[in-house]
């Protein structure tokens, strides 16, 4: 229970989430962080079980570092959201699923990405995405207000306004937002 948002924009990408969670009928908690850093380029929402969620970020973090020092250069936003979905569906595959469903959201050298994922293995591309109990009543903000021309700024004023519009009616989304925005990678000019 939990209203996730991701949006790609022409400056980078922003990612937005409530701050509640919940176990079962009861508040467990009124300041959960749901959105990781995982370096200066990538970051992840969680929706779905924290303790879950929590372990495939520990362990994607180590595995794209060390593919990242074998390789000598680092992985794309697209190979590391594999990473990520191929780590949710080994749970699934040994039949102890992860009960998540997450939004990485990156730059790279191809520019900004946002890839929802989720414990069956799939990824998608998407120009904005929402995920969780509350993502109906955000998809409905984020429809009307997206455009493919807004800035980080722009953005993150409209996954305040759809997680906003989430915790108005959805009950296990609220207590506040958080949002982390992520700037495009500066391109040298060689002049």
């Amino acid at each position: 229970m939990t209203t996730i948002v991701g949006i790609k924009t022409k400056d980078g990408v922003v990612l937005g989430s409530d701050k509640r969670a919940s176990k079962g009928f009861f508040i467990g908690s009124k300041i959960v962080q749901k959105i990781a850093k995982i370096d200066d380029t990538l970051a992840v929402a969680i929706a779905g079980q924290v303790s879950d969620a929590e372990y495939i970020i520990k362990i994607a973090k180590a595995e794209r570092r060390l593919m990242e020092l074998r390789r000598g250069f680092p992985l794309s936003t697209r190979e590391s959201s594999r990473l990520i979905a191929n780590i949710a569906y080994s749970g699934l595959r040994n039949y102890q699923p992860y009960y998540v469903e997450l939004l990485v959201a990156g730059v790279d050298s191809e520019g900004a990405h946002i890839f929802a994922a989720d414990m069956s293995g799939a990824v998608m591309e998407e120009d904005f995405a929402s995920s969780g109990s509350g993502s109906p009543i955000a998809y409905g903000v984020l429809e009307s207000l997206y455009n493919q021309d807004i800035t980080n700024i722009q953005a993150s004023e409209i996954a305040t306004r759809a997680v906003s519009a989430a915790m108005e009616r959805d009950p296990g989304s609220g207590n506040g937002i958080n949002i982390l925005a992520i700037k495009n990678l500066q391109k040298e000019v060689v002049a």
